[in-house]
C-alpha cells in the first residue's frame, strides 16, 4: 500500500528519510550487532547517540550554555505539575488561556499554589491570541505560562507577552523547530516531541541553570525534579532511548534541510497554499483570525456538519487521512508539521477543490 498524506495533530508524520534510515538500522545499529531498542542506557553507543542528540538540538535553536537540555518521561502533560513543584518559590504563577492544554496546564498547577489565569481567548472558543502587551501580572508571580502554538485551535504567539519582568515558560510541543526560537527569552521551553520531533513518550526540557534548584516543594518525587534529571544527563533511570535516538535522526535531518531559518520559510509557504485557498473558497472557512494563524495546525469548517462529515469520509478514502477536527471546534484540522511536504498541501487543495466543485 503507497504512504498515506497523514495530517494528524500527533503522533504525526515523520520524515521518510527517517524512517527508511531507522528501518535499515532496526537490527544492527552501526556494527554493534543489535537495535537501538535492545542496547544498555549505560553504552558507550547509546552515550554517543543522546550526547549528539543534545548537540545538533543546541545547534539547530543556538541554545546558550546557561541552559540544561534534559530528554524525559511523561510526555509534556506531566510537566503540567513539574514546573510548579519546581518553579514555584513564592508558591504563584500566572497563566494565559489559549486553548485546552494550557488550561490543563493552569488546573493542573492550582494542586500547587495560588494561580492566575491573566488572559484567555476562551470567549470565543480560543480562535485569537488575546493582547499581552499590559497584563495584571501578579508581584509574586515566580513564572508567567504560555503554550505557545494551539494545536486545537490552530492559533500562534507571534509576539510574546510582556511578563514585566517574570520569568517566561512555554509549552511549544506543536510548533517547535519549526522557526527560529531565542531560547533566552524563556526560563523554560518543553515539548512533547510526537508532533514534530519524533515518536510518543519522549519530552524535551530545555531550562536555564538557575532554575534547577534544590529546595522545590518537599513532596516532588524524585524523577519529577529538574536537578535530580540534570545532575544525572537525563540518564538517573532507563530513558526512553530508541524514541531519543529517532529525535536525533529528525534534528540532523532538519540541519539537511537548511536549519529553523530555512524550515520557517518552507513552512510559511505550505500553510499560505492552504490558507489562500481557505480565504477564497465559498465553502471552506478557517477558524482563526488572520493575524493569530498557526503554520503548524490549521482548523476549518464548511458550517455543515454532515458536509464536514461526507468530506472526511471522501478525503480518507482519497488518501488523506486525520483530518476530522478536535470535538471542540467540530470540522476539519490539517496538521502541516515540519515533514509534511508541500505536495501533500497541494494535493489536500486539489482535493478541497473538486469537493467544493462536486457539493456545490
Amino acid at each position: 500500500m503507497a504512504r498515506v498524506y497523514n495530517f494528524s495533530a500527533g503522533p504525526s508524520v515523520l520524515p521518510e528519510v527517517v524512517l527508511k534510515q531507522a528501518a535499515e538500522e532496526m537490527l544492527d545499529y552501526k556494527g554493534s550487532g543489535m537495535s537501538v531498542m535492545e542496547m544498555s542506557h549505560r553504552s558507550k553507543v547509546f552515550d554517543n547517540i543522546i550526547k549528539e542528540a543534545e548537540q545538533d538540538l543546541r545547534d539547530l535553536m543556538e541554545i546558550p550554555d546557561n541552559y540544561k537540555v534534559l530528554f524525559l518521561q511523561g510526555g509534556a502533560s506531566q510537566q503540567f505539575a513539574a514546573i510548579p513543584m519546581n518553579l514555584m518559590k513564592n508558591g504563584v504563577a500566572d497563566y494565559i488561556i489559549t486553548g485546552q492544554w494550557a488550561k490543563k496546564a493552569y488546573e493542573e498547577a492550582k494542586k500547587y499554589g495560588k494561580v492566575n489565569a491573566i488572559a484567555s481567548s476562551a470567549d470565543k472558543t480560543f480562535s485569537y491570541i488575546p493582547d499581552c502587551s499590559d497584563l495584571p501580572i501578579d508581584e509574586d508571580a515566580d513564572y508567567v505560562y504560555i503554550c505557545h502554538n494551539n494545536t486545537i485551535y490552530g492559533t500562534t504567539f507571534k509576539k510574546l507577552p510582556n511578563t514585566k519582568g517574570k520569568i517566561l515558560v512555554a509549552d511549544m510541543s506543536s510548533d517547535i523547530l519549526s522557526q527560529p526560537v531565542n531560547v533566552s527569552d524563556y526560563g523554560l521551553i518543553y515539548f512533547g516531541v510526537q508532533k514534530n520531533v519524533g515518536p510518543a513518550g519522549v519530552v524535551v526540557v530545555i531550562i536555564r541553570e538557575d532554575l534547577i534548584r534544590d529546595d522545590v516543594m518537599p513532596f516532588t518525587p524524585t524523577m519529577l525534579k529538574y536537578k535530580t534529571q540534570a545532575d544525572n544527563d537525563s540518564l538517573y533511570n532507563t530513558p526512553p532511548c530508541y524514541g531519543i535516538y529517532i529525535c536525533g535522526l529528525v534534528f540532523k535531518w532538519v540541519k539537511a534541510m537548511g536549519g529553523l531559518s530555512a524550515m520557517k520559510i518552507h513552512n510559511e509557504k505550505k500553510a499560505a497554499i492552504l490558507y489562500d485557498f481557505l480565504d477564497s473558497s465559498e465553502m471552506f472557512k478557517g477558524t482563526v483570525v488572520k493575524e493569530d494563524r498557526s503554520l503548524m495546525n490549521v482548523p476549518f469548517v464548511t458550517g455543515n456538519e454532515e458536509l464536514d462529515a461526507k468530506f472526511v469520509k471522501e478525503a480518507t478514502a482519497a488518501g488523506f487521512v486525520n483530518l476530522k477536527g478536535h470535538r471542540t471546534v467540530g470540522g476539519m484540522r490539517a496538521s502541516i508539521y515540519n515533514a509534511m511536504p508541500i505536495e501533500g498541501v497541494e494535493k489536500l487543495v486539489e482535493f478541497m477543490k473538486k469537493f467544493e466543485e462536486e457539493n456545490k
